[in-house]
């Protein structure tokens, strides 16, 4: 991060001409201590989370929070609208594969029907529980397999960059890799916080192991305590 960079890719295929820039210079490294932010809708329906939004001809450019920018047809962005949420330093940024990954089509697989199939085949491979399975991806996504949070949550499960590359994860939006690596995930905390513990497992899935050993049990963040009661509502525990 001492010198200037400049990385750019092209797209083949699909998207006739979607290009992806992503530079960052040493002025772009000053930062300021708080800054705002644009929720910019996308064909698709899917959202990101950036510092600025503008329009050059027929193309969009959107300023991600990193000091890089995403360059695409103009028309792949149906609304942007301001992010309210501060960002008093820049947070996990999905990298530019995965922003160019979070706008390509990446299966056949289009149902409900076939999504929660697969949600039950790979809950049953990862020994957890399918209907707790059934209702992290509900809550997480709705199953929109290519789903991202402001924060950079990607697909199903909603699998922060940190959390897919622990998992060597190609594709986080594919159904597939991205399931079998949330599961893999979520079996790990049931283990790791042992059999009736089910609320803390949740609990570290939303907010990070860490937030629940500083609290000593969920921690007091009113979406936490949302996510683990819905969740295990929809259980029936």
């Amino acid at each position: 991060m001492n010198s200037a960079f400049a990385f750019t890719t092209s797209l083949l295929g699909r998207h006739r001409g979607l290009r992806l820039c992503a530079t960052m210079s040493v002025a772009g490294l000053l930062l300021p201590s708080a800054a705002g932010a644009e929720l910019v809708t996308l064909r698709g329906g899917r959202v990101l989370s950036v510092a600025a939004v503008r329009f050059d001809g027929e193309d969009a450019v959107l300023t991600l929070r990193t000091g890089g920018e995403m360059r695409a047809p103009r028309a792949f962005v149906l609304a942007v609208a301001p992010d309210e949420v501060p960002y008093p330093e820049p947070e996990l940024e999905l990298e530019p594969a995965l922003i160019v990954a979070a706008l390509e089509p990446t299966s056949v697989i289009s149902t409900r029907d076939e999504l929660e199939a697969m949600v039950d085949r790979l809950a049953a491979h990862h020994g957890v529980d399918a209907a707790l399975a059934q209702a992290v991806v509900s809550v997480e996504s709705n199953y929109q397999a290519q789903a991202v949070s402001p924060k950079g949550a990607m697909g199903l499960m909603q699998l922060m960059p940190a959390t897919a590359r622990h998992y060597a994860l190609e594709n986080p939006f594919d159904p597939e890799q991205n399931l079998d690596a949330g599961l893999r995930h979520l079996r790990g905390l049931l283990d790791r916080y042992g059999k009736g513990q089910e609320s803390l497992a949740l609990a570290a899935y939303n907010a990070g192991e860490g937030a629940v050993a500083r609290h000593g049990g969920i921690p007091p963040f009113r979406e936490t305590q949302n996510y683990v009661r819905r969740i295990l509502t929809m259980t029936g525990r």
